[in-house]
């Protein structure tokens, strides 16, 4: 039955298609022809598949021609016989049919030709242009002059008024036809670290240097298209239902899209190529709604000579799209302004409100000369999203880099966004593998910035970072959002490989930060990082690297309300080889560490390290750390933590250790300490003089306190304790007296301006005296001081030290063993 049912159906489109000559004429049918519609003296003459244009109507430099139809067949030719004087030639078609051009289209002298025809212009593979000017094709309604004058294409009539005047916009209709550009795809050959070679390419759609490539219309299809404007400028611009002006009389032609009510779509497909390369370096401007590059397409200016290049400027009223390979040696979409000689590379600019990078596709600004690198702005004023890699070469990461090669300065990268995700290695960063110095980078993203997972086949990271594998430093690294999440094996860094320095790290979080997990394939954890990581030796070799990086890495100042380390997650930083390691230094209201997660500063050989915390309550749990440590040569870090309540339970520790040299000192300022039988505050070293361990009071405001009545007697005998922590390692403490707003020297001789509190020690105090003024003759018996064992907070959220009911016992003297 089924098969029966599609024999009918093809034999029914077999009888039309062959029989029904009503229905053929109905389909429309392109006449590859030159045919003048009359209203302009435009003359053509044709032999075989050359057509030579004469005539038209001249107006002081501006020549006009008016066709009904315009086409050129595969092979053939559009001959614009003209004046050598002639400055633009102005051909519009009226006949209603789309132009199909897979010819060659030929002016004479340095005439710019601008080619108008509402109803669409289709370049073939074999199309060509040989003109000495700039070539502007549009299927807007009519070209508008200076003098008000409009050339149009939907209004023919017998004799237009035309003008000497230059051409100043178009206007645009509700429904204009498409510009279609069809060949077969571009043949770069290079890698993201090798600079790329475009001499293999198609000649596709070609201006002569330094000239003007423009497309302005309504959905612009790149369908393996290639367009070329060596040290010129590429317009592709797809609007509709207003006016575009521009401005012809610079050598680079400038367009205003700000009378646009609506924009189209844009779409690069089949190894699409925009390319304005060259000696003085040109620029590629991209104006639509939906603009996608897909299946390796590529926009790309190579400056190869003295001068600054221009831009690349992408400006999308929705998104921005970038994915999809092919399986040709080039495999990823791009992106990409490079710098190869003592010039500066021309700057990428990127605004959409959603931009997605995936399957490796990358946006890059490289430098691999004398000159300056461009930089790289890329805002989406809702999401952006980064993910993954491309599965034909999984080393090449979908990423926004700025890359240096050279001795120049690489290019800064500034990402701005409402909400960013980077997932699966893809990556935004600044590295430098040349002598020349890195670019800076900075994230803005107004709600969240989410950092997740790995590149599951090479175990490279998701990561945002700056880097150094050279002699060239690293430049400066800044996040400002409101949440930052790093999580399964993600990483946000600073970091050295070689011997460069490396740039300090500052996070400001208005919300949180969350740091968790680690990698499903690498076991890696998620990370925060200022460092310097030593690589196997087969890393070392293929990359050029020392086996020790000898760069200083810098410091990571994190500021936030609330941070969250679980699962492994780590802050810290930390240099493996024989350079120093910055300090690190957090801010926050509470600082929470859960399931192994960890503070650490770490050096080898260097200097370094310190660790400064300041928050109103750091709680540690279930084998997590805070510790600066030393593991070569190196002294151990300095730490402070300032905090009212430090809580350290299961196993959990704070430290500070080296192994030959020096341990450092621990300063903890706090109102309460509570540590679990199994967590430890140390200051050791194995081979070296240990650090100390200083633990002073806040300044407790008197409303905070709980006062006793005037007349408490507190006893004179000695109650200070020595250190259990110092018994245990076998060395002798001391005990620091920080002067007022500190513990005082001896419970009896209290240095503060007001009445005395409780006092609680590490032994057991008794309390004796009577009351003074008792409201009955019965005296009170006298009532151990009991230790707090707990803490809870107040109906007003104040914290509360507690004694549990069920736990309290007759007094016994605490030791150091128990």
């Amino acid at each position: 039955m089924h098969k029966l049912l599609l024999a009918e159906i093809i034999g029914w489109h077999l009888v039309i298609f062959c029989n029904s000559s009503n229905l053929a004429q109905s389909i429309p049918v392109v006449n590859p022809s030159l045919v003048p519609d009359g209203t302009l003296s435009t003359t053509v003459s044709q032999t075989d598949n050359q057509f030579t244009i004469t005539n038209g109507d001249r107006v002081g430099n501006n020549l006009f021609h008016s066709f009904s139809q315009f086409s050129v067949p595969t092979g053939g030719a559009a001959i614009f016989d003209n004046a050598i004087d002639i400055q633009n030639i102005f051909s519009r078609v009226t006949g209603g049919n789309i132009s199909n051009i897979d010819g060659l289209i030929k002016a004479n002298g340095s005439a710019n030709l601008f080619l108008l025809n509402p109803a669409g212009i289709i370049f073939g593979p074999n199309a060509q242009l040989n003109i000495g000017g700039s070539f502007f094709g549009t299927t807007a309604n009519s070209i508008k002059f200076a003098d008000g004058v409009e050339f149009s294409g939907i209004n023919p009539i017998t004799k237009p008024l035309l003008t000497l005047s230059i051409p100043v916009g178009l206007q645009m209709g509700e429904n204009p036809g498409e510009i279609a550009v069809r060949n077969t795809g571009h043949r770069l050959i290079g890698t993201l670290t090798t600079p790329i070679d475009t001499s293999n390419n198609p000649l596709g759609i070609r201006v002569t240097p330094g000239n003007t490539l423009a497309l302005v219309g309504g959905d612009l299809v790149l369908d393996g298209g290639v367009l070329t404007a060596e040290s010129g400028q590429i317009e592709l611009g797809s609007a509709s239902n207003g006016t575009v002006n521009f401005n012809i009389n610079s050598p680079q032609w400038s367009f205003d899209y700000g009378n646009i009510q609506q924009f189209n779509d844009i779409r690069f497909s089949q190894q699409a190529l925009a390319n304005a390369s060259g000696e003085l370096g040109g620029s590629i401007h991209l104006q639509g709604r939906n603009i996608s590059f897909t299946e390796s397409s590529v926009a790309l200016i190579l400056n190869l000579g003295n001068t600054g290049a221009g831009d690349i400027t992408v400006n999308a009223s929705e998104s921005l799209e970038m994915k999809g390979y092919t399986n040709s040696g080039f495999t990823i979409s791009l992106l990409s302004t490079d710098n190869l000689d003592k010039g500066s590379g021309g700057n990428l600019v990127v605004s959409a409100r959603n931009i997605l990078l995936q399957d490796g596709a990358v946006v890059t600004a490289r430098n691999f000369g004398a000159g300056a690198g461009g930089n790289v702005s890329i805002e989406a004023k809702d999401s952006m999203q980064i993910l993954g890699f491309s599965s034909l070469k999984p080393t090449f990461a979908s990423a926004i880099a700025a890359l240096n090669y050279g001795s120049g300065k690489g290019g800064d990268v500034r990402v701005s966004a409402r909400q960013l995700t980077i997932q699966n290695g893809g990556a935004i960063s600044t590295i430098t593998y040349g002598i020349g110095m890195g670019g800076d980078l900075a994230i803005n993203a107004s709600e969240s910035i989410e950092i997740l997972g790995e590149n599951p086949l090479i175990f490279t990271p998701s990561v945002i970072g700056v880097t150094s594998f050279n002699l060239g430093n690293t430049g400066q690294f800044k996040i400002d959002t409101s949440r930052l999440s790093v999580r399964d094996g993600a990483t946000v860094s600073t970091a050295t490989q070689s011997y460069g320095n490396s740039g300090n790290l500052m996070i400001n979080a208005a919300s949180s930060i969350e740091v968790s997990g680690v990698g499903s394939a690498s076991g890696q954890p998620s990370k925060i990082t200022a460092g310097a990581t030593v690589f196997p030796p087969i890393f070392q070799q293929t990359y050029g690297l020392p086996p020790f990086p000898t760069g200083n890495t810098g410091d990571l100042i994190i500021n936030t309300p609330r941070l969250q380390l679980s699962n492994g997650g780590i802050v810290s930083v930390s240099h493996e080889g024989v350079g120093n390691a910055g300090n690190l230094l957090i801010n926050a209201n509470s600082i929470r560490l859960d399931r192994a997660g960890s503070i650490a500063a770490a050096t080898n050989s260097g200097e370094g390290g310190s660790m400064n915390l300041r928050t109103n309550t750091l709680i540690a749990r279930n084998g997590s750390s805070v510790s600066t440590t030393a593991g070569g040569s190196g002294n151990g870090g300095n730490m402070t933590i300032v905090s009212p309540i430090i809580v350290g339970l299961e196993n959990s520790d704070i430290t500070a250790n080296a192994l030959q040299g020096n341990g450092g000192n621990i300063q903890i300022t706090t109102a309460g300490i509570f540590l679990s039988a199994d967590s430890n505050i140390t200051a050791s070293s194995q081979l070296g003089i240990s650090g100390n361990v200083s633990i002073s009071n806040l300044n407790l405001q008197p409303e905070n306190l709980v006062v006793l009545p005037a007349n408490t007697l507190v006893s004179q005998a000695p109650v200070i304790a020595s250190s259990c922590l110092t018994q245990r390692n076998g060395q002798q403490g001391r005990f620091v007296v920080t002067g007022n707003g500190g513990l005082s020297e001896t419970p009896d001789r209290l240095a503060m301006p007001y009445q005395a509190a409780q006092v609680r020690t590490v032994g057991q105090l008794q309390a004796r005296g009577n009351r003074a003024s008792e409201t009955t003759n019965t005296r009170q018996p006298d009532r151990p001081i009991q230790e707090a064992n707990g803490w809870n907070f107040t109906s007003d959220g104040k914290l509360a030290l507690v004694v549990t009911q069920d736990k309290i016992t007759s007094p016994t003297e605490l030791t150091c063993s128990n």
